[in-house]
């Protein structure tokens, strides 16, 4: 019997009705995390659902800071010797073009409404704004921290903090008015950035002093200081904001912090150097970029425990997830 059939027959119950669209639907596919490669140049592209590589994009000289942009159709990369933000057909797996940006661009994050892709620039002590709409940088923000490194929108895209490397504040960028507008202590050399997903509080990890900041972002202030592994350096948080997770970069751990209690749930052994990491949308496994060690730790988030280690190119910068 056809679908038509099946269809057209006018006393099918209604479960009938439901079994025939569930069969008929088709499935969603797990994301896929891309890895950025120092060393290698490529981008390493990794199935979430087998955690599997399926593909290797080359992608600039130094590949570092990266983010997807929202319709899933284009990766965003910064390549720090040609001071450019390399663009990658998604679908297609291929470099699509590049944008001129300001010298040793490295992290990079998408504004929330898609229309805006920040780059830092560790010389020009800067962050870049380039939009997606033209494909051209627009102009730049100054920063008072030396040696910039990331550059993350608020979940409602009107500020931006940005930490620097040779610095012990992070930078308030106004999105709207485009200049900073105030600096709040943390510790030396300020690393890893993540909010939380009501914009409220944000998380900064100070590598020098082993310690995560936690700020309240409305009074511009901080509310908490964690002490975590040596030399703790990314930071992500659960998309239900209830975990946030620090990478300790000489420990070779990961941090996982309730962010109700501030206390330390779990220390997790991962790769070499873990830096950067990334959270999948479902909030059950979490990504981490193990630089020394040219891998990717995959974390179980629910069970607070690493579950595989995936082989990726020559120094893993971080990872993201679309």
């Amino acid at each position: 019997m056809t679908l038509m059939t099946i269809l057209s027959t006018r006393i099918l119950p209604l479960s009938a009705l439901l079994a025939v669209a569930c069969f008929c639907a088709p499935s969603i596919a797990a994301p896929f995390a891309y890895v950025p490669n120092e060393k290698s140049g490529t981008i390493t592209v990794i199935d979430t659902e087998t955690d599997t590589v399926v593909a290797e994009v080359k992608a600039g000289d130094k590949p570092r800071g990266l983010a997807a942009s929202k319709d899933g159709k284009t990766l965003y990369i910064s390549d720090q010797p040609n001071n450019v933000l390399v663009k990658v057909d998604i679908e297609q797996r291929i470099a699509a073009g590049t944008v001129e940006l300001g010298e040793s661009p490295e992290g990079v994050s998408i504004s929330p409404d898609g229309k805006w892709v920040a780059a830092a620039s560790e010389i020009s002590n800067s962050v870049n704004f380039v939009s997606t709409a033209t494909g051209r940088k627009e102009y730049a923000v100054k920063t008072r921290g030396k040696n910039p490194e990331h550059a993350v929108f608020s979940p409602d895209g009107k500020l931006m903090l940005v930490s620097a490397e040779e610095a012990d504040s992070v930078d308030v960028i106004d999105v709207i008015k485009r200049k900073q507008v105030a600096s709040i202590k943390v510790g030396n050399r300020p690393r890893g950035i993540a909010f939380r997903p009501d914009g409220k509080v944000a998380y900064v990890a100070s590598e020098l002093v082993n310690t995560v900041y936690v700020i309240d972002v409305p009074s511009r202030k901080v509310i908490k200081q964690i002490q975590t592994g040596n030399f703790c350096n990314g930071v992500a948080v659960s998309p239900d904001g209830s975990r946030v997770f620090v990478t300790n970069g000489k420990d070779g751990t990961v941090s996982a912090i309730d962010t109700s209690s501030y206390e330390i749930l779990a220390t997790i052994p991962v790769g070499k150097r873990p830096w950067n990491m990334a959270i999948t949308p479902d909030g059950k496994k979490l990504y981490v970029a193990n630089g020394r060690s040219n891998s990717v730790s995959v974390i179980d988030v629910i069970e607070l425990k690493a579950i595989s280690e995936i082989k990726v190119g020559d120094t893993p910068w971080g990872v993201v997830i679309r």
